[in-house]
């Protein structure tokens, strides 16, 4: 079986496949100070839980943005597992997506596996929007090479922002208001969250889609990912899939593609 272990800002994601089918999925919050220890025994207690043993492993991938927590990582699939993982953007790992963009060291992880895994499952061109840490827009140009993209501040981030630097605003949850216009400052602050980033994605995806396919033929694919990527893709006509799997199936895929015989 594979683990599959997808490390980003907020959370590390694992996940055990067995061939195509997914046995399970956990999360933990992102902790650069985490030992190799502390995710063993956490996960392989997990693991038992879904009838999992540390034994059925014999393959790992790893596809991580946050350096800190790359070494333990490596360490808890060596250590506990007795599997050296195949990294993302290793020498020698072939991720099957040509990467058309000025430096091809500089696209994290995350984004080149959001794209690999939606070329394989959508029509391109196509964008990825995936809404976490920070809101980043993942491009796939008609020849299915990841030619850029568009990062931002993720709503959650800004909203914890404004929160600390301005004395008299609250810290507000992140919902669909029913009006633009807010009756109070909980009110508005929502409503700048919600609306203001919305507007933000329309706008982006309009400007992307004239780029990427000026005349509208073929039309540009847009996919929403990430955990507030739902709750935005009900509010607005220009997304047209949900699909929170992407990052894990870029990971199986990946790791496929260089062990296939």
């Amino acid at each position: 079986m594979l683990l599959a272990i997808d490390a980003g800002n907020t959370n590390v994601v694992f996940a055990v496949f067995d061939g195509d089918s997914k046995q399970g999925q956990w999360r933990i919050s992102t902790d650069g100070r985490r030992t190799a220890d502390e995710y063993a025994v956490w996960l392989t207690s997990l693991m038992t839980m879904k009838g999992l043993r540390r034994e059925d492993i014999d393959a790992a991938i790893l596809g991580s943005v946050v350096p800190a927590a790359t070494f333990n990582l490596q360490r808890l699939c060596r250590d506990h597992f007795g599997v050296e993982p195949m990294r993302i953007g290793a020498p020698g790992v072939r991720l099957g997506i040509e990467i058309r963009i000025d430096n091809p060291r500089e696209a994290g992880a995350d984004r080149l596996l959001n794209a690999i895994a939606a070329v394989a499952t959508y029509p391109a061109p196509l964008v990825v929007v995936d809404i976490g840490t920070g809101t980043t827009f993942d491009i796939v140009d008609r020849d299915g090479g990841f030619c850029g993209g568009v990062i931002a501040p993720g709503p959650s981030l800004a909203l914890d922002a404004l929160h600390r630097v301005a004395a008299q605003l609250p810290k507000v949850d992140i919902v669909r208001p029913a009006t633009v216009i807010g009756k109070g400052t909980v009110g508005a602050m929502q409503s700048g969250m919600f609306w203001g980033y919305l507007s933000m994605i329309e706008g982006l995806l309009t400007r992307i889609e004239a780029e990427l396919s000026p005349t509208g033929d073929p039309p540009v694919t847009v996919i929403v990912t990430g955990g507030l990527g739902a709750q935005f893709a009900e509010a607005t006509s220009m997304i047209d899939h949900i699909d929170n799997e992407l990052t894990l199936r870029g990971l199986l895929l990946v790791h496929q593609r260089n062990t296939a015989s």
